[in-house]
């Protein structure tokens, strides 16, 4: 087994220079989205309110609680803190540092600072081996192979996983001043909710991570956003109702060609371009598409596009 390889450049650049010439208005919608903030605030707070309910109670409550609310609420941290990493929430780059490390208070492992970095260039540089942190390394893919257990297992541990792929990518700067403060930031949240909350309540945070990137049905939009089900389509979108709690996060292809229309416009952007998004394959249950990668062998973490070729942003 091995991935797809393409010497053909990634299809969002020309996309997008052809989506401008038919449709210039699409500029109009780029810009920042202040309200993100206050809904940043808001989840991490229901995400500290939960934990601190559940530190008296029975630990096996957490699990229960993390897969029908942690799950959602650390989910639409991450898209919040994808926001962040594209500075869609303020114009000062700063402050979109400060909101991103504050959505990453809930989430147990620092995550966002990181995450820019490696985000970024899988923009500017999809599906280069040594520049993309979204593929898998060969070794995770053969590791994990394409079973069922081997599937459940990767998501179980998929925060490990990603970790272990910054090894790979040499050329991407891993540590500097942001790093250790969006460390210091989130470890000392961590030592707080245990001390004053207790285990139990931390316990409910572990568990609201693992669901909101693994074995849950929102797990299945990391699997959603590149893996090639109709390949030579290397991208695909989502439209679903998870959408909604999920602040338009499957709308992929669009955010691909627009990194810098903010999440609530990205709906009006497929709206007015139709004849671009209408023609592509796209999913609409992120539940059917999360059963079909545990299920089907023909699915696995090889099913991915490789360029054989740097490209330039």
């Amino acid at each position: 087994m091995d991935f797809q390889y393409s010497n053909q450049p990634e299809p969002h650049k020309e996309r997008t220079k052809q989506i401008l010439k038919a449709h210039p208005e699409v500029r109009s919608l780029i810009g920042r989205n202040p309200v993100s903030a206050i809904i940043t605030i808001s989840f991490v707070a229901l995400q500290f309110i939960v934990a601190y309910l559940l530190g008296d109670q029975a630990w096996w409550l957490t699990i229960i609680a993390a897969f029908f609310i942690g799950a959602f609420a650390d989910h639409t941290l991450f898209v919040l803190i994808h926001e962040a990493s594209h500075n869609l929430i303020f114009k000062n780059r700063t402050l979109n540092t400060i909101f991103g490390i504050i959505a990453d208070l809930p989430k147990v492992v620092p995550s966002y600072v990181s995450f820019k970095s490696y985000h970024l260039k899988h923009h500017s540089f999809q599906g280069d081996y040594y520049l993309d942190a979204d593929l898998a390394s060969k070794w995770e893919a053969k590791l994990i192979g394409n079973t069922f257990v081997g599937k459940v297992l990767w998501e179980l541990f998929f925060p490990f996983f990603q970790a272990f792929r910054t090894i790979r990518l040499k050329e991407i700067e891993f540590m500097n001043a942001w790093v250790i403060v969006n460390w210091i930031v989130v470890f000392a949240a961590d030592a707080l909710i245990i001390y004053y909350f207790g285990w139990t309540a931390f316990l409910y945070l572990v568990f609201s991570l693992v669901f909101s990137i693994g074995l849950h049905p929102l797990g299945a939009r990391w699997i959603q956003e590149h893996f090639l089900v109709a390949p030579p389509q290397e991208t695909y979108s989502y439209y679903g109702p998870l959408n909604i709690p999920s602040l338009n996060v499957g709308y992929h292809n669009e955010h691909h060609d627009f990194p810098s229309i903010p999440w609530n416009k990205l709906p009006m952007l497929k709206k007015t371009a139709p004849e671009f998004y209408d023609t592509l394959v796209y999913h609409k249950s992120w539940f059917k598409l999360w059963l079909k990668f545990l299920f089907d062998p023909n699915l696995s973490l090889y099913s991915r596009m490789v360029r054989a070729s740097r490209e330039t942003s």
